[in-house]
């Protein structure tokens, strides 16, 4: 009878684990089905991102090469404008001393005689008049120099001398005017400064 028992237990164990076996099969092959719908839906969600990805790619491409070109032609642009600004920056002072010409070519015809010198320097002064008004309105100054302390960035000394007139690094004479354009030196006054 012990043989039974345990030849019972051993076909109670044996039929236990088969049916182990038949649950665990059941499982792998429910895991299976579930991990390949799993699989697969991530595939397809994958696919999905993948071509989400790939549309914005080419939408992010094509905006760059619409902004490279949209640059490109704004350079150009610049390039030409300021050649043209180079190339016709002194229209404004041509307009302006075009008067100027013309008052200088009456003054030439007409040949003045020693009775009319006084009328003749007139023209003169108004030509001087007119070309200083138009060197005015383009921006154009003429350095201070009588009553001034001598000053580097305004001035060039060409003479010096002692006088015990004037304090010391006076301007004493203005032997060539000096001219800005607005606050850039054209040209420095030259001046005899007292030491």
């Amino acid at each position: 009878m012990e043989e039974n028992k345990s030849t019972k237990v051993d076909e109670e164990t044996v039929d236990v684990s088969e049916a182990d076996v038949e649950i665990v099969d059941d499982q792998t092959t429910t895991d299976k089905v579930t991990g390949q719908n799993e699989a697969q839906t991530d595939t397809d969600v994958s696919q999905e991102a993948f071509q989400t990805l790939e549309k914005d790619h080419e939408a992010l491409k094509e905006k760059m090469l619409r902004l490279t070109a949209e640059y490109d032609n704004f350079r150009k642009r610049t390039q030409r404008e300021k050649a043209a600004d180079l190339k016709y920056k002194a229209q404004d002072l041509a307009t302006d001393l075009v008067p100027v010409v013309d008052t200088f070519d009456r003054a030439l015809q007409s040949k003045p005689d020693e009775s009319s010198m006084d009328s003749f320097y007139e023209g003169m002064e108004m030509v001087y008049r007119q070309l200083m008004q138009a060197l005015s309105q383009a921006g154009v100054e003429e350095i201070e120099t009588e009553g001034e302390t001598f000053d580097p960035n305004f001035h060039q000394a060409v003479m010096q001398v002692e006088d015990d007139q004037y304090e010391s690094q006076a301007i004493i004479d203005t032997l060539q005017k000096g001219y800005r354009l607005k606050d850039r030196v054209i040209r420095p006054a030259m001046v005899k400064v007292n030491q």
